[in-house]
């Protein structure tokens, strides 16, 4: 089977005069190298498409696949994610990973939260600061922590993050409404342990793929996993390792409610931290989780669980080909 796969070459970005931090949330090329010898590897295709503008040009010269494999993160907006699978839907293409909808409602992680909260699901309680004056309103017990409310990667999540007292509060906010140009998450500080949940599959189907703790050392930045935690030299900063035990489960439950919720689809992660006693509570959804092999945390819970990277992406292509039985039959016809 033809499949396309669309994504963001974070090397390209770069090349057009986009800072590190900008580029935080795309791809390398030994990614997607990976990403195109597994599909292969599980019997399909792969062509590489790239960016939303590069399918926009592809499609209007009128070519088309069979599916999409799509790992396109955007660029620009608060939707920037849900860009390239709302043009496959325009064009009849079925693609992998979540729809429109969910991928533009995960990003916004106020809103993500509002709708696990109303489905039963525990996340810290949390207030929006959408401008300086916002402060005033807010009415939470301290400490609180703050972070755009838009961003992956662990953008905007620092040594300064976490806040003791009001004057913290305005500093912080105003730093970031002035960096990132967006609103301010502010939330109810979790001080227990913080786990990342894998999740393969898509409504009742979806099952926990594993679940890996963020284990601080001793030169850890800050009390959330930042981006400062995430890039080159995390291996000195966190150690990423596999839970077992009542709150890795209950964490495990936790997410899987939360992906249910929220509509996601196939395969990706979830944050989860939980408070001083243990409870575990949503943080927040990638539903299009990094899978760069042995760096990305799905990958890592992938290896935990004994399964090959090839594994990996054959139980995402499975979850996806459930939802898409007409094109798993054609599959097998050409095979």
């Amino acid at each position: 089977m033809r499949i396309g796969v669309t994504y963001d070459l974070r090397a390209d970005y770069l090349a057009m005069g986009y800072s590190e931090e900008d580029t935080a949330e795309f791809d390398s090329e030994v990614t997607i190298a990976a990403i195109c010898e597994a599909l292969s590897v599980v019997g399909h295709t792969p062509e590489r498409i790239g960016s939303v503008h590069k399918l926009v040009e592809r499609l209007a010269a009128g070519e088309r696949w069979d599916a999409v494999f799509n790992f396109c993160e955007g660029l620009k907006g608060v939707a920037r994610e849900a860009q390239a699978p709302a043009l496959l839907e325009a064009y009849d293409i079925p693609y992998v990973f979540s729809d429109p909808l969910t991928l533009a409602l995960s990003l916004d992680k106020s809103m993500a939260k509002r709708v696990v909260r109303d489905h039963g699901v525990p996340t810290a309680d949390f207030a929006v600061i959408e401008r300086l004056e916002d402060v005033a309103a807010i009415d939470l017990p301290y400490p609180l922590f703050l972070k755009p409310v838009a961003e992956g990667s662990g953008k905007g999540v620092d040594a300064h993050s976490k806040v003791a007292d009001v004057a913290g509060l305005k500093r912080v906010a105003a730093n970031l409404l002035v960096r990132f140009r967006q609103p301010v998450l502010v939330e109810t500080f979790l001080s227990g342990r913080e786990f990342t949940v894998g999740i393969v599959g898509t409504g009742d189907e979806a099952e926990v793929l594993g679940v890996t703790e963020i284990v601080p050392k001793e030169n850890f930045v800050g009390d959330g996993y930042g981006l400062a935690n995430k890039e080159t030299g995390w291996e000195d900063k966190v150690a990423i390792v596999p839970a077992n035990g009542t709150e890795a489960e209950g964490a495990g439950d936790v997410a899987l409610g939360a992906w249910r919720a929220l509509r996601c689809r196939d395969g990706g992660r979830i944050d989860i931290r939980c408070d001083a006693v243990g409870r575990p509570h949503f943080i927040e959804v990638n539903p299009l989780a990094g899978l760069r092999p042995g760096h990305s945390d799905l990958c890592m819970i992938a290896d935990y669980a004994g399964l090959s990277y090839q594994d990996l992406i054959g139980r995402i292509m499975a979850a996806f080909f459930k939802r898409h039985p007409e094109l798993k039959a054609r599959s097998r016809a050409a095979a």
